[in-house]
């Protein structure tokens, strides 16, 4: 079975490199970026989904690794998990030009691959940062949540029926906002805490 995981998700891997219809590839090509897949462990009990790579992603394939990943690290490490030990990825695979934010219809070519993903890995709990990602999920499992905004959304636990059984929903700010208001830290750590009591 773990091959069986490895084996579905490296090809998801192989349809996102030669992804040429997507509106981001040729920016890919001619920055040589990597298209960032999502990386960790492929039978985590968590899965994290941001949005889309930013320019550090990009230029090493690796989700969260920049800034915003450096704070993530630390939150995991908060509530005593390992990187390594939870799966990391993002709605959009491919970097969107000067970091905007992804377009409605690159959002519709990448998720069937985060689709995919979720279905592989079959999480306990999915745990959405920032707006994109917590509003594309609450969307996909058409819960009653999906027009709320992060701001009354974050930290909350929202039970959903998945192909595979049920999941639990923690919507979360995106470890970005940190580097942009120092005091949302604490919700931040807060709302991680709820996430160690689920684990």
């Amino acid at each position: 079975m773990a091959l069986n995981r490895t084996v579905q998700l490296k090809k998801i891997r192989d349809e996102i490199w030669n992804l040429s219809k997507s509106p981001l590839y040729n920016y890919r090509k001619k920055n040589n970026y990597f298209p960032v897949i999502g990386e960790g462990n492929h039978f985590s009990k968590i899965i994290f989904i941001g949005e889309a790579p930013g320019q550090r992603e990009a230029e090493t394939g690796r989700p969260f690794c920049g800034a915003a990943g450096k704070i993530l690290d630390e939150l995991l490490v908060s509530i005593d998990l390992k990187r390594k030990d939870v799966y990391i990825t993002n709605v959009v695979k491919d970097r969107p030009p000067n970091n905007r934010d992804p377009e409605p219809e690159e959002i519709k070519l990448y998720s069937p691959f985060l689709d995919r993903q979720i279905l592989i890995i079959k999480p306990k709990i999915i745990a959405t940062l920032g707006r994109f990602s917590t509003k594309y999920i609450l969307e996909k499992f058409n819960l009653s949540e999906k027009n709320e905004s992060i701001t009354n959304l974050h930290g909350k636990v929202i039970e959903a029926k998945v192909p595979f059984g049920k999941t639990k929903i923690i919507p979360l700010y995106h470890p970005a906002v940190v580097l942009y208001s120092a005091g949302s830290r604490k919700v931040l750590e807060e709302d991680f805490r709820i996430l160690k009591d689920l684990v």
